[in-house]
C-alpha cells in the first residue's frame, strides 16, 4: 500500500492567510464605522441672512421745509413775498415798507399798503409764533388834538396795523402785542424827507417760541 503524501506546508496554511485578511478588513470596517459615528458633525450651519441693503431716503422739498425751525420758514416766505426781513437778537424782524404806510403825523394806513399787509398776514396766519407790532415815528415833534408826542403816535401806528391783522385778516389777537418806540430807533437820518419817511414805519417782531396753549375763545 502506497502511503498518501501530505500536502506541502504552504498549501496547508493558505486558508489561514485568507481568513486573517478577512478579519483585518472587517476590523478596519468596524473601526471606520465607529469613528464616523463618534466624530462630531462639522457640517456648516446656515448663518443669519444677509441684511438687506439700506437705501437712504431722499427728502422731498416739503419734508425739508417741515424740518426747518418755524422762524426760518417764516423768513423764507416773507422774503419770497418781497418783504424786508432780518434776524436780530430780539427775533425775526419784518419791516413794512415805510413810504406807503403813513403820512407825516398820521396813524391811518394808506390804501397802497394793503396788498403788502395782506401778503404778510398770509404768512403769519400759518405760523404759531407770537408777534410784537412795533410802531415808529420820525423825530419831528408833534402836538395836536390826537397825539401829544411821538410816543403816542408810534403806539397808534402799531395799533392800526394790529387791528388790520386781526379784523380783516383773522390773525388770532392772542398772538399779537403792541409796542411804541417813538423816534428813538431810527433806521435812517431825520435830516431829509426820505430819511424821515424811512423812520415812519411799523416792524413785526416774530418771536422764536410758538404759542401752544391757545384754546378756542367763546363767542
Amino acid at each position: 500500500m502506497i502511503p498518501r503524501s501530505s500536502p506541502p506546508p504552504h498549501h496547508r496554511d493558505r486558508w489561514m492567510v485568507s481568513y486573517l485578511d478577512m478579519v483585518t478588513i472587517l476590523l478596519v470596517f468596524f473601526v471606520a464605522a465607529a469613528a464616523k459615528t463618534l466624530a462630531p458633525d462639522h457640517k456648516p450651519q446656515p448663518g443669519p441672512p444677509a441684511p438687506a441693503p439700506v437705501t437712504a431716503a431722499v427728502p422731498r422739498p416739503a419734508q425739508l421745509l417741515q424740518a426747518q425751525p418755524p422762524r426760518d420758514q417764516i423768513h423764507e416766505k416773507l422774503a419770497a413775498a418781497g418783504i424786508e426781513v432780518r434776524r436780530e437778537p430780539r427775533g425775526l424782524v419784518a419791516s413794512l415798507p415805510q413810504a406807503i404806510l403813513f403820512s407825516p403825523g398820521d396813524d391811518r394806513i394808506s390804501a397802497e399798503a394793503l396788498p403788502m399787509i395782506s401778503r404778510v398776514a398770509e404768512v403769519l396766519r400759518d405760523a404759531p409764533n407770537p408777534v410784537i407790532v412795533v410802531g415808529h415815528a420820525d423825530s419831528v415833534p408833534i402836538h395836536n388834538r390826537r397825539f401829544r408826542n411821538n410816543w403816542e403816535l408810534s403806539v397808534a401806528r402799531g395799533m392800526r396795523v394790529l387791528e388790520l391783522l386781526t379784523h380783516r385778516y383773522q390773525i388770532d389777537e392772542r398772538r399779537l402785542s403792541v409796542s411804541g418806540d417813538g423816534s428813538t430807533r431810527p433806521t435812517d437820518t431825520n435830516d431829509t424827507p426820505e430819511g424821515r419817511a424811512a423812520n415812519r414805519r411799523v416792524e413785526l417782531v416774530i418771536l422764536d417760541a410758538p404759542l401752544t396753549n391757545l384754546a378756542p375763545t367763546a363767542d
